[in-house]
């Protein structure tokens, strides 16, 4: 059964070439000329990988800090104690806990979008997998989520640092910022993740690496970014 499309984004349809590629700067443009939303949309660069997630030494994941932030108030809880816990808090965190925290986790609650512990808690943590996996929540050392600073990963996160991990079918999605940003803060969030996700690729991976990516705002057409924007970062 085919979707059936609103006129606004039938209209912003009409300005996508079909078929073309788009450089970033040309794809912003282009985006910021779609009829306006009733709202200030999220911008998203994805990616379609050619590893294979089933194989552990072709996983992608990692951070990447955005020149611009993502325009998002993150929500950001720690698992930790002492010293740890009060400078999270000082830092920002939404939340910070050990065993109270676990506990409300255990009983339901992930109105959060960041869980950052430090490594001492993490023999606790690790029983909030089931929970926190499948939502890209769980803290990992890879992320800088699981770190001995956890003030520091919190001024990270709030500022806009962005986790990324390839899904099952070897995709990659990360926010880049608000429509309402500048076109210059936008390319250059887009140029920040795109680096950090070249960066990533894991010695396993051969050939070509990055098959397809397209950046697109919420409720509207993607538009294809050209390999050769990818080739020179």
């Amino acid at each position: 059964m085919s979707k059936k499309r609103s006129k606004r984004y039938q209209e912003a349809a009409k300005l996508v070439t079909p078929g073309k590629s788009y450089g970033i700067t040309e794809a912003v443009e282009t985006m910021k000329s779609f009829p306006a939303p009733k709202f200030d949309p999220t911008v998203t660069l994805s990616f379609h990988l050619t590893v294979d997630p089933r194989k552990s030494d072709q996983m992608v994941r990692g951070s990447v800090a955005l020149p611009h932030g993502t325009g998002k108030n993150v929500r950001v809880v720690v698992f930790a104690q002492g010293e740890a816990a009060a400078a999270a808090l000082e830092a920002g965190a939404d939340e910070v806990g050990f065993e109270d925290l676990i506990k409300k986790v255990q009983g339901g609650y992930v109105d959060f979008d960041s869980a950052i512990a430090t490594p001492d808690a993490m023999a606790e943590v690790r029983k909030l997998a089931r929970i926190l996996g499948p939502r890209g929540l769980m803290p990992n050392p890879k992320t800088g989520t699981v770190t001995e600073d956890p003030a520091k990963a919190v001024k990270e996160v709030k500022a806009g640092r962005v986790d990324f991990k390839v899904d099952k079918s070897a995709n990659v999605s990360a926010a880049i910022g608000k429509l309402s940003f500048s076109d210059e803060q936008i390319v250059e969030n887009a140029r920040a993740l795109i680096d950090s996700v070249v960066k990533a690729r894991p010695a396993a991976a051969k050939g070509a690496y990055i098959e397809s990516a397209t950046i697109a705002c919420a409720m509207c057409p993607g538009l294809s970014v050209s390999q050769a924007e990818i080739a020179k970062l």
